[in-house]
Order: C-alpha cells, then sequence, then structure tokens
C-alpha cells in the first residue's frame, strides 16, 4: 500500500538535524525507486524491494520473495510517537558501536529528509544481504570506511558522501509523483527491521539512542516469519493503537530476490 506524503508541523522534525543541515528531496515511498538508489550504490540487481500487502493473509504474502532480508516500515509520525521514543530513549546511554565486532551497523541520521536513505543502508549493510554488494561499488567503500568509525563520525561520513548524494537525487527524481523540495517538510518516518549473523532481530531507526534488539531469532527464520512481525510491526501497531491512534496508516517493503 503507498502511503501519501503530508506535511510534518516543524514541532516534530527531527531533533538531531539542525534547520541549518543539509537536506535531500524525499524518496518517493516506492519499491522500485528504492531498488534503483540500491542497485546505482552497488547493490546485485538480483536483490530489490517489494510492496508487502498484508502482514496477515498468508495468499498476499506468498507474493513476497523469500528469505526476506529487511523490512522498511512507513508511517507518519505524530506527537504520540515522538512521545514514546523520547521516553524510551531517556536515560539510556548513547550507542557507541563500531568495528568488525558491531553485531549490526547503525547510523545516525544528520541529513534533513533522508530517513528513506538511512533505512535502505540499514537494510543493505546488515545481515545475509551484505553477501549481494557488489565488490568495489560506492555502497562497498561506504560501508568499508563506515565499519571503523564511531556513530558521529559515521554520520559524518554520510555526510560529505558526494556518491551517496548524486545517488540519491537521481533516485528522488523518479517515481509516481513528481518530487517534493529539499525543504518541505515531511512527516513520513521509515523504519528498518533487520536480522543480524547472530540471528538478533533489530529495530533501526537514525533517529533514536541506537539499534534496539527486539528478540531472537531461529535461523531459518526471516523477516515475514510470524515471530518476527510479532515483534516488529504488529508490536509497532498494537502500541499505536493502544495508544489511542486507532488504525495507524502505514506502508511496508521487503527487501529480497529480484522478480528479473
Amino acid at each position: 500500500m503507498a502511503a501519501s506524503k503530508e506535511q510534518l508541523p516543524t514541532s516534530l522534525e527531527n531533533p538531531d538535524v539542525p534547520a541549518t543541515n543539509k537536506r535531500f528531496v524525499p524518496l518517493e515511498n516506492n519499491p522500485e525507486v528504492m531498488s534503483s538508489l540500491l542497485h546505482q550504490l552497488g547493490m546485485s540487481k538480483s536483490i530489490g524491494f517489494h510492496d508487502v500487502y498484508s502482514i496477515d493473509d498468508p495468499e498476499l504474502l506468498a507474493f513476497v520473495p523469500r528469505p526476506a532480508y529487511a523490512l522498511l516500515l512507513v508511517f507518519p509520525v505524530n506527537e504520540r510517537y515522538e512521545k514514546f521514543r523520547s521516553q524510551e530513549d531517556s536515560g539510556k546511554p548513547e550507542y557507541n558501536g563500531s568495528g568488525l565486532e558491531e553485531e549490526v551497523m547503525w547510523f545516525k541520521q544528520t541529513i534533513g529528509n533522508a530517513c528513506g536513505l538511512i533505512g535502505l543502508l540499514h537494510g543493505a549493510s546488515n545481515g545475509l544481504v551484505k553477501k549481494f554488494i557488489e565488490h568495489g561499488s560506492d555502497l562497498d567503500r561506504l560501508l568499508h570506511e563506515a565499519t571503523p568509525l564511531k556513530p558521529i563520525q559515521r554520520a559524518d561520513l554520510l555526510y560529505e558522501s558526494r556518491a551517496l548524494e548524486s545517488a540519491h537525487q537521481i533516485a528522488a527524481q523518479k517515481g509516481d509523483t513528481a518530487a517534493p523540495s529539499a525543504e518541505d517538510a515531511i512527516e513520513l518516518h521509515y523504519v528498518c527491521f533487520v536480522k543480524s549473523l547472530d540471528n538478533n532481530l533489530w529495530e533501526m531507526d537514525g533517529r533514536r539512542i541506537g539499534p534496539l534488539k527486539l528478540g531472537t531469532l531461529e535461523p531459518e527464520e526471516d523477516l515475514l516469519s510470524e515471530k518476527t512481525l510479532s515483534l516488529s510491526v504488529r508490536s509497532f501497531l498494537k502500541r499505536e493503537e493502544e495508544a489511542g491512534g486507532g488504525e495507524l496508516r502505514f506502508s511496508l517493503v521487503a527487501l529480497g530476490q529480484s522478480f528479473d
């Protein structure tokens, strides 16, 4: 299902992205656009994003290639979510992981309107899907340079990457709707869920204090298994509904084998 782009009140903008920071034209929530950007950066064309039209209907889920290596949940940010995010992060130490011993690679977002890009990078740089990154590509070099860096220096690396900015600019002009301005405040936010090589499920959001471990999966379980969906997307939606938000408008894409 496609989610529309609407205005986000200034008070809800990312507190980690000052108004003076660089801003990107937002990516359309579209699997073809996301796949195009991923391929341009250096992911094999055998891998791509796919719409997930239902998390409860087995027949619709059967259309999504398995295994699913990552999920991108797209939803409208509101004051209720911002309050929950602030409360859950409050008092926790800021994530400071780096190096080869890091179970998941996490990117802090410091570029305005780049949550789609950050979600894409989280999905591409963690778990089994990394083996499909083409050697010597921009993505391969970026992850190689990012690995030993702490989160702040890693964010600076993304901020200064011309290859990343150029690829994003090209992808942002694609899609079914006219691209908004880089200065527009966008209410939609992307959160990525990934499975580490240690079989742990993680929530990856560049606006949070760091990566959030949600639980442990069996080796054969992927991002669309029943347990994974219960720990990730369903849990997220249930929390929003119980907080008084009613049914949350959202969309979901999965990273897996391409149809071509």
